[in-house]
């Protein structure tokens, strides 16, 4: 912890292994977001709803798991689960290639594969955000989120790219040999971690599954920071992979782009998250947490609005335009509210926090997905792409429904928790009633003006969130 004090984090050894791993697996999956709706689409001729599922497929265990796996990453190590989901994740992506080879490759296996990639993702998530303060010293939270983030999508930038270039030279399934390949890099690097993770704390009597996971989804409901920040999150959610679902199929079918070039057009969205992880920080110093992240989301969701307009020709760039606005919004939040919450959440309950915001918005995805896929069936493809972009351009308004509004900066204290209730204590004996050399009883209730002491009253749960 020492050297990301006296250096920043590049010179912290243990920091940049987990960086290293944590692009080069993401360098992958992006890979694979080109590489198998291609192989569903090109390779098994598969509709518009089906692809849809594809990409529901993978997060549809948040809905199923999220909230268990939150408890359970609570009480187990983290680094030798994360390499457990790496591994197994590794073997599942393996076998579509080996079934293209052998000719047996279905449209059920390619589900089968999504949906068992998209369990290890849900422990490797949570276990990811709750391991990070064990190897990044608290101060420097904020800047390894941000360049967390920004190594993201610099790897969504050339995963895209990337993917779409292996599928127009070598096939789409060559996009999953690859995406193997980083899971194996991704695991490496953490086994090289040296940093010492404190054994998760246990009760001397362990409660049931389900009661810690009641506690981590009360907190995070009556909390009105993550309440209404997890409500936008899920909306947004819902709305991004609703018309990202089906914008593979618009760009092949309704626009006809290349293979290779759908990669690349996918991309250029991706540009827009490394300006927001670029500009993240300086804005929260500017602005304030709070201001700066409204300012970025206001700023950014009517500009989805122009991926409707684009057209063959010239008018294509309309797409990744609007692409890289609405990713400059959801990484520069990220960013902030990454820190905000790996900061704020007391330490015994971040990963079922963690978790109950993961289930909410990563279990909108495959509503989201399947609602992109049925109103492109039902609609159209432009007409869809059209209403969930608007509803995009309007959803930052759910932000100004709790305290956000009247801050300048997020907290970066978990709250206190209420004291408990004062015993009342027996009343004073009068002058008249008390015997010549009593001692004054130090229990004595206070005097009709005395101010009154700290144990009186309880504390308050929440602060007073400052005016704007």
């Amino acid at each position: 912890m020492n050297a990301g004090r006296r250096g920043g984090l590049l010179r912290q050894r243990d920091f940049r292994l987990l960086w290293a791993g944590e692009t080069t697996s993401r360098f992958g999956s992006n890979i694979t977001g080109v590489a198998m709706p291609l192989v569903a689409v090109v390779t098994l001729d598969a509709s518009t709803f089906w692809v849809s599922a594809l990409a529901a497929a993978a997060w549809l265990p948040w809905l199923f798991l999220g909230l268990p796996a939150g408890a359970w990453v609570d009480r187990l190590p983290r680094r030798p689960l994360m390499v457990a989901c790496n591994v197994g994740s590794l073997l599942l992506l393996l076998s579509v290639p080996a079934a293209a080879w052998l000719d047996v490759l279905t449209m059920t296996q390619l589900l089968a594969v999504a949906l068992l990639t998209g369990v290890a993702n849900v422990f490797f998530s949570i276990a990811y955000r709750v391991y990070v303060p064990f190897v990044v010293p608290r101060e420097h939270l904020t800047e390894a989120n941000a360049k967390l983030q920004g190594s993201e999508s610099a790897a969504q930038l050339a995963g895209l790219g990337g993917g779409g270039a292996l599928a127009g030279a070598f096939g789409a399934v060559a996009g999953l040999v690859a995406n193997a390949a980083t899971f194996l890099v991704a695991t490496l690097c953490l086994l090289g971690i040296r940093a010492e993770e404190p054994v998760p704390e246990r009760p001397e009597r362990p409660q049931a599954l389900r009661k810690d996971v009641t506690e981590g989804l009360r907190h995070t409901v009556r909390d009105p920071y993550l309440r209404v920040l997890t409500t936008y999150g899920t909306v947004t959610n819902l709305l991004l992979t609703g018309y990202q679902a089906i914008l593979t199929v618009f760009l092949v079918r309704e626009l006809h782009v290349g293979e290779a070039m759908v990669g690349w057009l996918l991309a250029g969205s991706s540009v827009g998250g490394l300006l927001g992880a670029v500009v993240a920080t300086p804005m929260a110093r500017r602005f304030g947490t709070a201001r700066g992240m409204l300012l970025c989301k206001f700023a950014t969701a009517p500009f989805g609005l122009l991926i409707p307009l684009a057209e063959p020709g010239w008018r294509v760039v309309l797409l990744p335009v609007g692409g890289a606005m609405l990713a400059l919004g959801v990484v520069s939040a990220n960013v902030i509210q990454g820190a905000f919450r790996q900061q704020y959440c007391p330490p015994q309950l971040l990963g079922r926090v963690t978790a109950s915001v993961s289930v909410a918005n990563f279990g909108a995805i495959p509503i989201g997905s399947l609602l992109g896929g049925v109103l492109g069936g039902v609609l159209g493809l432009r007409p869809a792409l059209w209403l969930l972009t608007a509803g995009l351009a309007v959803s930052s308004a759910l932000l100004l429904a709790g305290p956000l509004r009247a801050r300048r900066d997020l907290p970066t204290e978990p709250p206190t928790e209420p004291a408990p209730p004062s015993v009342p204590r027996p009343a004073r004996p009068s002058a008249e009633s008390a015997e010549p050399g009593d001692a004054p009883d130090p229990g004595d209730a206070p005097e009709p003006g005395d101010p009154p002491e700290a144990g009186d009253r309880p504390a308050l749960r929440y602060a007073v969130p400052e005016q704007g």
